[in-house]
């Protein structure tokens, strides 16, 4: 019973993960398009699915594309450099937090051309190579990966030792 209580925990963080990812991404390209005279027309983060921010006009498509996955990955990366060591529980969270969030925007590109989906479709149609796109998986989902490696092996928590009858 307690095996299936860890897994239920692990999969409750990671849809919060999920939905905190997806808002932080589309704060990316909500603060593109305030920056480049676009309106933000709508924002949608559901509960279940993948998220979308509408802006019409859209002055600078490609920048506004490129505001999600960029912030997507910086904003949870500063958190957890600005984080102070102690208390140690939640420098680990954002640490794992970061660490998603550059694996999930670092594939979304890096893989994402393959379909001409979300804003890998949009950059390639502005314009983006190929290349760029991959680099960016390589490198955002690398730098994930190279975060939660950092965090060591997942521990069991220790057994309080059962008493013989």
């Amino acid at each position: 019973m307690r095996r299936v209580a860890q897994v239920l925990l692990w999969l409750m963080g990671a849809y919060v993960a999920w939905l905190a990812m997806m808002a932080v991404h589309e704060a990316g390209h909500v603060l593109h398009a305030w920056a480049t005279g676009g309106r933000v027309v709508r924002v949608e983060l559901p509960l279940v699915g993948f998220s979308r921010t509408d802006v019409s006009p859209n002055l600078r498509p490609a920048v506004v594309a490129w505001g999600g996955p960029v912030w997507g990955c910086l904003l949870p990366l500063a958190a957890w450099m600005v984080c102070p060591r102690r208390p140690r529980r939640a420098r680990i969270t954002l640490q794992l937090f970061a660490g998603f969030c550059l694996i999930a925007n670092g594939v979304y590109l890096g893989v994402g051309w393959i379909d001409n989906a979300g804003d890998a479709g949009d950059l390639l149609r502005r314009g983006t190579p190929v290349w760029v796109l991959v680099g960016f998986g390589l490198l955002a989902s690398g730098g994930g990966l190279y975060l939660w490696h950092r965090l060591g092996p997942v521990q069991e928590p220790r057994q309080e030792p059962q008493p013989s009858s």
